[in-house]
C-alpha cells in the first residue's frame, strides 16, 4: 500500500509557498512563487502597494490567485503525483481580507478545467485590492468600535484585544463607509486563509476560530461572532463572513476543477486553513 501524501500551502506577504509531505512528515516536494519577481505585472514591492497617504497598504487579490495557478503548474511540471494527496490545508497572512462580488460563488462552483483560475476569477472581486496586515489607515474606525463596546478594555474582554488598525473588522468598517457601493455588491468576505482554501474547495470556505480571533469580531469565549462588534463595523456582516469553524474541520472534498485539471483524487479533503502566525505556533 502506498503511503498518503499531504499538501500544505501558504499565501504570505511576499510569496506563495507549497510543500508536500508523507505520513512521516518527510518533505517530498516544495516550491514557491515570489510575487515581485515572478509576477511583475502587478507592480508590487514586498508583495504590496503602499498608497500615497503612507497608511493604506493593499495587495492585488488577483495576484494571489495567479500565484496559486503558477505554484500548481510548477508542481505539475515537476511530476508531482497529485492523486496520492489525501488532504490539503494551509495558512494565509493574518488580517488581510478578500471581497467576493455577487455571483462569485457560482464562478467558483463552475470552474472549467481547461482554463486557469485567475482567468476565470478575474471579475469575481468587488474590491480588487485587498487590505492587508500592514495597513494602518483605520484609526477612526478602531475608536468607533471601542466606543460601541464600552471602551478598549471591554472590547478586549470579548475579542482578546483592543481595537487595532490592521484587524479585519476595522478594515471592513472602513470599506463600508468609504466604498458603500462596493460593499453592497460584496457577497462574501474571506480572510486570506479562507480565500486560499476556497480556491481548492471550489466554494466559499469557512473562517477558522484561530484566524477569526484576529478580526476584532469573534467572541473568544463563545467562539461565535460578537453581535455588538458586527453591528459596530458594518450592516449585513454576519451573512457576509459566514459561521466560523474549528481549525481542524474538514470543509469538504477538493473541487472537480482540481481533480480534472491536476489529477487530485476526488476523495482528497480540504481542511480549514488558518492564519500564518497561529500556524507557526502549532508547528
Amino acid at each position: 500500500m502506498t503511503s498518503p501524501h499531504f499538501l500544505g500551502i501558504e499565501v504570505s506577504t511576499q510569496q506563495v509557498k507549497v510543500m508536500i509531505v508523507d505520513d512521516n512528515l518527510h518533505v517530498l516536494h516544495k516550491c514557491s512563487v515570489l510575487f515581485d519577481t515572478e509576477l511583475p505585472e502587478f507592480g508590487t514591492k514586498g508583495g504590496a502597494h503602499v498608497h500615497a497617504d503612507g497608511l493604506t497598504v493593499t495587495t492585488p487579490t488577483g495576484m494571489w490567485v495567479k500565484a496559486v495557478d503558477l505554484a500548481l503548474a510548477k508542481m505539475k511540471s515537476a511530476g508531482v503525483s497529485f492523486d496520492r494527496i489525501v488532504a490539503i490545508s494551509g495558512t494565509g497572512q493574518q488580517h488581510g481580507s478578500v471581497y467576493w462580488r455577487e455571483g462569485a460563488r457560482v464562478a467558483l462552483r463552475s470552474l472549467q478545467p481547461d482554463r486557469a483560475l485567475h482567468d476565470q476569477l478575474k471579475d469575481s472581486f468587488s474590491i480588487p485590492d485587498s487590505p492587508i496586515w500592514m495597513d494602518s489607515s483605520t484609526t477612526a474606525y478602531c475608536r468607533r468600535l471601542e466606543q460601541a463596546l464600552g471602551g478598549a478594555e471591554k472590547l478586549a474582554d470579548v475579542t482578546g484585544c483592543c481595537a487595532q488598525e490592521r484587524l479585519t473588522g476595522n478594515q471592513i468598517a472602513k470599506i463600508f463607509h468609504t466604498m458603500p457601493e462596493e460593499y453592497a455588491r460584496t457577497e462574501r468576505i474571506s480572510l486570506v486563509s479562507s480565500f486560499a482554501a476556497s480556491l481548492f474547495l471550489g466554494d466559499y470556505a469557512a473562517i477558522d476560530y484561530s484566524d477569526g480571533s484576529g478580526m476584532n469580531l469573534l467572541d473568544i469565549w463563545t467562539r461565535s461572532w460578537s453581535p455588538d462588534c458586527l453591528q459596530a463595523c458594518a450592516p449585513g456582516l454576519e451573512e457576509r463572513i459566514g459561521l466560523p469553524v474549528a481549525s481542524y474541520s474538514a470543509l469538504g472534498a477538493v473541487s472537480s476543477y482540481m481533480v480534472d485539471r491536476y489529477g487530485f483524487s476526488a476523495d482528497c479533503k480540504v481542511i480549514a486553513f488558518t492564519g500564518d502566525n497561529p500556524g507557526r505556533c502549532w508547528s
